[in-house]
């Protein structure tokens, strides 16, 4: 039950990373095959977890950003 909520998890946090496991896989020069195995046959990295949690906010900040931008030219 504990690996099936990881996989969970781990699967959201991809998300509101807003990347797929073959982007991150691609973007970190990694094996897919190893990525995609995270959760299901062996543990995702300890510091998969913050680096993704990091690049989604990251991403949250870039897009505030871009809104603060276009809010100024109005």
């Amino acid at each position: 039950m504990e690996t099936i909520y990881q996989r969970e998890k781990l699967n959201r946090l991809f998300k509101q990373a807003g990347l797929t496991k073959k982007e991150f896989a691609t973007m970190l020069n990694m094996n897919y095959q190893s990525v995609n195995a995270w959760e299901s046959t062996q543990a995702a990295p300890y510091w998969a977890w913050s680096w993704l949690e990091n690049y989604a906010k990251a991403r949250m900040f870039d897009k505030m950003m871009e809104l603060g931008r276009m809010l100024e030219e109005k």
